[in-house]
């Protein structure tokens, strides 16, 4: 890599991805057998070179057998080590020229290594599920694993019958041969290679509220055994629905799944038009309610505003921490500035050395980042007010909608809102570690009454 190249890399994981070119799709075609945890799969990946001609490239891929490998049709040479697939095509491949590149590969999957434990595919007792966030993607398709490189996608997935997959987007078909089903999938909209969600158990499908003309399918997959639960828990997810997509513009994709898997998940985890949930965030109490609304949030802001890099994480997790805020404001229950202050108090007793503008790799995914996350939101609208700060935050999602950003694009646009300089606002929360004192309170809208608020 070049001294630039390097600086384009991201900062936090500079193994994963290559910033020489793009993808803009990828053609996944999995075969998947539970039993043996077997996956053997096949990668078409479109791809357009950057300003410099392509003598080599990389993908990231964890530890399977390379079956083939094709360079717009023509063998390559490649080297296959530690989760890094370095390709070098027969011809270099010209600046800003589009190539494909197909892949096939097969192995017994299983998570990749992280700060944060085993990530990416988990075989369950009974199926699997991906959960990929930050780097785990590699650890069942090869991929440009960045999440500035984003790109559509078609999969198709073959399993035993009794067996149903589930991933983001649109269901194009389900076709059953002998013993076994292919379930084939399209998501059209710019996605991160961490967001692909994938889950295969055996699932009950239902529909979550009538979407009505024009209005967003929203599906269920869980275990037949929860449904009386689950009814009751994610009863009023189609108002949260409703309330974003006043509050942050139309929702950003064709439809939007939830899945229960029958094991324990430490967290839910959001992927591209699709949230996984684990059995324990199912109660029949609502007890999981502010992660339901996270989640969703998510689909707005981490989905499809994306981050340009690791460093401006609290862009994903801070919107979604204030979305819960405004969803709890919103539907009766403490509001947005009780929060806040709760969350002031919860961090004033904590540590103070956490730079939400680039918290460190270990530092990712630490409580504060999502409180203080949410703060910065709280602080924003309280210099703004009620009505600017609505504007800018529908705004914000709608300009970079299917797009990648950054704390400073934030800031720039959020200044575009204001009456006076957001500049100390910003440095105080967002560059320095001391906690800022709270901002005043701002007044509340009324009370948001969905019509099926309290149905379930």
């Amino acid at each position: 890599m070049t001294p630039q190249q390097k600086v384009e890399a991201d900062p936090y994981f500079p193994d994963n991805g290559d910033p020489r070119y793009r993808v803009h799709r990828y053609e996944l075609a999995l075969d998947y057998r539970p039993g043996p945890n077997r996956l053997a799969g096949t990668a078409r990946l479109n791809a357009i070179a950057g300003r410099a001609p392509l003598t080599e490239f990389q993908l990231n891929l964890a530890d399977f057998r390379i079956g083939r490998i094709r360079v717009d049709g023509r063998a390559p040479h490649y080297a296959h080590r530690g989760g890094r697939l370095r390709v070098r095509p027969q011809k270099p491949i010209r600046a800003g020229a589009a190539f494909t590149v197909e892949v096939h590969w097969s192995g017994n999957p299983k998570p990749v290594s992280s700060p944060w434990g085993e990530i990416g595919w988990e075989e369950l007792e009974d199926g699997a599920l991906v959960a990929s966030q930050p780097v785990g993607a590699p650890s069942w398709y090869p991929c440009n694993d960045r999440p500035a490189d984003k790109a559509s996608y078609h999969i198709s997935v073959t399993t035993p019958s009794m067996y149903s997959v589930v991933a983001g987007g649109r269901l194009l078909t389900r076709t059953t041969k002998a013993s076994t089903t292919t379930w084939v999938y399209e998501q059209p909209a710019p996605t991160s290679s961490y967001l692909v969600g994938l889950s295969i158990g055996r699932y009950q499908t239902v529909l979550l509220g009538d979407p009505g003309e024009g209005g967003v399918p929203q599906y269920g997959h869980i275990p037949a055994r929860l449904l009386p639960q689950f009814s009751r828990d994610f009863a009023r997810q189609p108002a949260m629905m409703e309330l974003f997509q006043e509050l942050f513009g139309p929702y950003p994709f064709g439809e939007y799944a939830v899945v229960v898997t029958e094991e324990e998940l430490d967290v839910p985890v959001e992927a591209q038009g699709l949230s996984l949930f684990g059995v324990n965030h199912v109660d029949g109490a609502r007890g999981s309610e502010r992660l339901v609304a996270h989640e969703l949030a998510h689909q707005w802001f981490g989905n499809s505003v994306s981050v340009a890099d690791w460093r401006h994480i609290w862009l994903n997790e801070g919107f979604a921490k204030y979305a819960e805020w405004l969803w709890s404001e919103r539907s009766g229950g403490p509001t947005a500035a009780q929060l806040a202050e709760a969350a002031h108090r919860k961090l004033s007793s904590l540590p103070q050395d956490l730079r939400l503008a680039d918290p460190g790799r270990k530092r990712m995914f630490d409580d504060r980042l999502y409180e203080r996350g949410g703060l910065v939101l709280h602080a924003v609208r309280s210099a703004l007010g009620e009505e600017a700060f609505h504007r800018m935050l529908r705004s914000w999602a709608g300009v970079h909608r299917g797009g990648v950003v950054t704390t400073g694009a934030f800031t720039t646009h959020a200044a575009r809102f204001a009456s006076r300089p957001l500049d100390d606002v910003f440095t105080a929360w967002v560059e320095e570690t001391a906690l800022p004192s709270l901002a005043p309170p701002v007044p509340m809208r009324p009370s948001y009454p969905p019509s099926n608020a309290e149905s379930g």
